[in-house]
C-alpha cells in the first residue's frame, strides 16, 4: 500500500508550500487544538507543543499514515504574538515589531505509520523597518493580517515592511521545507509513492 500523507492544518500556505516541492497531501485533516500559551511558556515551547499536539490529535484516528503537523508562532522578546484578530490588535503588533528585529519559530512535527514522532523547531529572525502610521493603517485596511500570526504576511503585502532575514524564508510563511523533507525522508516516507494515484 502507497504511503499516504495527512497534512494537520487548517493552512492554505502549508499545503502550498509541500505542493512546491511535490509533495501534495493525500489529505487535510486540521485539528482543533487550544492554541493559548500556558504559563511562563516560551514562544519555542510553544510552537513545539502546538505542532506535537496536532500530530499525535491526528495520527490516533490514522495510525497507518504518515500525519504531519505544523504551527508558527511570531515572538518578540519573549512574548508570543498570536493570530492576529481584530485591527486594535494588528495595530499593536504592527507597532511592536515597527523597526526592530523579532523571532519567528516553526514547529514541526511528524508521526510515521507504527507511532515514531519525529519534531523540530526551526527559528528565523526577521528584520522590519520603521513603520509610519500611514503604512500600518494601510496595511490593515487590506486585511491580509487577520488571522495571521504577528499580523503580517511576508508572502503578501507585508513583504515591503522586511528589511532583511535570517533563516528559513519559507519557515516564515509557515512551515520550514528543508527540516520537513528531511524529517519525511528520515522516517521513511517516499515521495512520488502517492502520486498519479498509484
Amino acid at each position: 500500500m502507497a504511503d499516504r500523507l495527512i497534512l494537520a492544518s487548517a493552512s492554505p500556505r502549508r499545503y502550498e508550500l509541500l505542493a512546491q516541492i511535490g509533495l501534495v497531501p493525500d489529505q487535510v485533516l486540521p485539528s482543533d487544538v487550544c492554541e493559548n500559551p500556558l504559563k511562563d511558556e516560551s514562544p519555542r515551547q510553544l510552537a513545539s507543543r502546538l505542532a506535537d499536539a496536532k500530530a499525535s490529535h491526528i495520527s490516533v484516528e490514522f495510525p497507518a499514515d504518515f500525519v504531519l503537523a505544523a504551527d508558527t508562532v511570531v515572538a518578540c522578546g519573549r512574548r508570543s504574538l498570536a493570530k492576529a484578530e481584530s485591527k486594535e490588535q494588528a495595530q499593536k503588533y504592527l507597532q511592536l515589531l515597527s523597526g526592530r528585529s523579532h523571532r519567528v519559530y516553526g514547529g514541526i512535527c511528524l508521526v510515521a505509520p507504527g507511532g515514531k514522532k519525529v519534531s523540530r523547531v526551526v527559528m528565523t529572525v526577521v528584520h522590519f523597518k520603521k513603520l509610519n502610521k500611514t503604512e500600518i493603517q494601510n496595511y490593515i485596511k487590506t486585511g491580509e493580517w487577520h488571522g495571521k500570526a504577528g499580523a503580517y504576511a511576508i508572502q503578501g503585502l507585508a513583504s515591503v515592511f522586511v528589511k532583511r532575514i535570517n533563516g528559513s524564508y519559507p519557515n516564515v510563511v509557515g512551515l520550514p521545507l528543508y527540516e520537513t523533507q528531511s524529517l519525511l525522508t528520515g522516517l521513511g516516507y517516499s515521495k512520488g509513492k502517492n502520486q498519479n494515484g498509484c
